[in-house]
């Protein structure tokens, strides 16, 4: 999948009663988005809706973490961000509550039996939040079977997730936060996630310790736009077609955002804002 486009579909946010699906007039813009950057101007015969074979298609879940012990804080002073007891944030009890709401929307929409593969961010609260929303239930201790997450990891106070019926987890370097500067956003080694998440797949991450973050170097707009274009083009080299993927605010800003222009207003207001905690957004992704 080297060219592709996006379509909204709906948006969600679990700190409120949920909203019906935002359907927009064009199926796609006729503006195409094209994540290898290598085309901007397909037409979709005189700017209506478009029509693909489901072949040529992914549905993709964004989802942004819950809200994190750093946001309390950081969203009233930016300062606060540079705060070391942020490094690696867990989730507030109020970040767990927009989890449990979430968890409760797409098992009740139905969504949870169509998602065939959930991408984390490898950072604490991302974790957490995937294993919130999109692990199994009533967990027994066995021997045989792998918990997702074991009680009360990161402090969360949880008893521990069961990985059975539920979509694999894997979690990839490519769509964490903003690199660099910032403790928050700095992850532990994998060997420690894999002890708090025993059963999440980080095979398709490199090195133990987190090589990508530094200490005096902030990464640029340019270049966390450039990576988010990077890991959409490797998630179109999956076979997967229903993708739940959890990350975080600026990522999927910056990503979405390198897109280019959009003909419509309301698909490009939409795609644009800044996801909220917690908040899921459905896209459809098409091979061009």
């Amino acid at each position: 999948m080297n060219m592709s486009t996006m379509a909204i579909n709906c948006s969600i946010s679990a700190t409120c009663s949920f909203p019906s699906s935002l359907r927009f007039r064009y199926a796609f813009p006729p503006s195409f988005i094209c994540f290898s950057g290598l085309s901007e101007s397909k037409d979709c015969g005189g700017g209506g809706p478009c029509m693909f074979p489901i072949n040529r298609c992914k549905t993709i879940h964004l989802v942004r973490h819950g809200q994190g012990i750093h946001n309390v804080e950081g969203d009233k002073n930016y300062n606060a961000y540079m705060k070391p007891e942020y490094f690696d944030a867990h989730l507030t009890s109020l970040g767990w509550k927009e989890v449990d709401n979430l968890r409760n929307h797409v098992h009740d929409s139905g969504l949870m039996k169509r998602i065939d593969l959930v991408i984390t961010s490898p950072l604490l609260r991302t974790l957490q939040t995937a294993v919130g929303v999109f692990g199994g239930e009533g967990y027994t201790d066995r021997t045989d079977v792998l918990p997702l997450m074991v009680e009360n990891a990161g402090n969360s106070g949880r008893a521990a997730i069961s990985s059975l019926n539920c979509p694999p987890i894997i979690a990839v370097e490519l769509c964490r936060e903003h690199l660099g500067v910032r403790p928050c956003d700095k992850r532990r080694s994998i060997s420690e996630y894999q002890s708090l998440f025993p059963a999440i797949d980080f095979s398709l991450i490199d090195s133990n310790e987190d090589t990508w973050w530094k200490a005096d170097v902030r990464e640029t707009k340019e270049e966390i736009a450039a990576r988010g274009l990077k890991f959409m083009n490797w998630l179109g080299t999956r076979k997967e077609k229903e993708i739940a993927i959890v990350t975080h605010r600026a990522f999927l800003f910056h990503t979405i955002g390198a897109f280019g222009n959009y003909s419509h207003p309301l698909e490009k207001e939409e795609l644009s804002k800044p996801f909220a905690n917690c908040e899921l957004r459905s896209v459809v992704v098409v091979d061009w």
